[in-house]
């Protein structure tokens, strides 16, 4: 694929066109679309070309997640669950298991990350999926909640406990073909936000699987696996949270030096050109604090895991006030059902709760502060 995105970019935005709104307002994107852009690689590009991905860096696989956010958050969405996915096998699993998996989600085949639940949102520790021995096999029994794109999904990476020395506190992830027995998919529908994701529960009551579906074959401590799995998840957000300003900052504009009032376009108004200040603003900080999450990725820098949790809380936060700016620059204009800062407006909202919510980013900031050398 190489560093140049232009054409990337280009296709996707001729298959997206003007069709986001109707997907918001339907609350899906067609099927055979994102089984097209997945099987070209477009779902997770950071996949190595081994695997037929493009093995993008994270600053470039950064550029086009930004790129496609600000062409429509739900189809972000669907491909940062993508990502995840092949970013958690690739991770924890054996070479075997990549070879096995990350060329499907290459060609076409759709998946889903299992981590919320009814009880453990935020506190993952506290989650209760379980993940037991059988013999040759493994028995999975949990409710998984708000898992992103499993509405398509042909595959699950379900995180769960697993017992594997007797002091029940070790995890594992486990890939689950959504046909297994045992599996319910209960879609939710109407979300705030991202309508179109595929947002649903996940059932999974018994579902009996290879022993080999468990990614690397055993346990792990379950800050470790969560840590590693969701790190993928949030740099994806950050991004597509920095395509939700550009999106907004560019709606905002235009209409600001279209749209007259008392004589003059709103855009020479003060308090509107303090408005569009503020949008330019929000969308170079959280740019930057991307860029540097990216480049500690690239780096393989020791601040990689705080740097990336700035970058999501940075770039959520500043979308989500960003949207409800362009929403009041825009005024009626942008506040039809589809519009894309009315769309923006509740997709930024959810930005701030998945994937660590803003509390908790703020909570891991802080702790980092106060551990770090100098601090009181």
């Amino acid at each position: 694929m190489g560093e140049d995105l232009s054409g990337a970019t280009t296709s996707v935005t001729l298959r997206v066109g003007d069709l986001p709104a109707k997907w918001d307002r339907t609350g899906l994107i067609p099927l055979d679309l994102l089984r097209d852009l997945g099987a070209e690689g477009r779902l997770c590009a950071e996949v190595p070309e081994q695997y037929g991905g493009w093995g993008l860096s994270s600053m470039h696989s950064g550029a086009y997640t930004a790129h496609v956010g600000g062409l429509c958050s739900s189809l972000r969405s669907v491909m940062t669950s993508q990502g995840m996915a092949a970013w958690t096998i690739q991770r924890l699993g054996t070479a075997e298991q990549s070879a096995a998996h990350l060329p499907r989600l290459t060609g076409g085949g759709l998946a889903a990350v299992g981590f919320s639940e009814p009880g453990a949102g935020s506190d993952l520790a506290a989650m209760t999926t379980t993940v037991r021995r059988d013999g040759d096999a493994v028995v999975v029994d949990g409710h998984k909640k708000w898992v992103t794109a499993a509405h398509y999904a042909d595959l699950l990476v379900v995180v769960g406990r697993y017992d594997e020395d007797g002091d029940g506190d070790g995890a594992v992830a486990v890939v689950v073909p959504t046909e297994t027995p045992g599996v319910r998919i209960e879609r939710i529908d109407a979300p705030l936000g991202c309508r179109a994701a595929g947002h649903a529960d996940v059932h999974l009551d018994g579902v009996r699987l290879p022993a080999e579906s468990v990614l690397g074959g055993h346990g792990l401590p379950i800050a470790l696996l969560v840590t590693t799995a969701l790190a993928y998840g949030r740099m994806s957000v950050a991004w597509g949270c920095v395509g939700i300003l550009r999106a907004c900052l560019a709606a905002a504009t235009a209409h600001a030096a279209g749209r007259e009032q008392f004589g003059s376009p709103i855009a020479e108004h003060q308090l509107v050109a303090g408005h569009i200040a503020d949008l330019y603003t929000a969308e170079q900080v959280a740019t930057r604090a991307c860029e540097h999450a990216s480049r500690c990725w690239d780096e393989g820098a020791p601040d990689q895991v705080v740097a990336t949790v700035l970058a999501k809380h940075v770039s959520a936060t500043q979308a989500a006030r960003g949207a409800a700016t362009a929403v009041q620059v825009l005024a009626s204009a942008g506040s039809r059902d589809g519009h894309t800062v009315a769309r923006a407006y509740r997709d930024a909202k959810l930005m701030e709760i998945i994937e660590g919510s803003n509390e908790l980013c703020r909570l891991m900031l802080a702790q980092h502060a106060l551990s770090a050398p100098g601090a009181p």
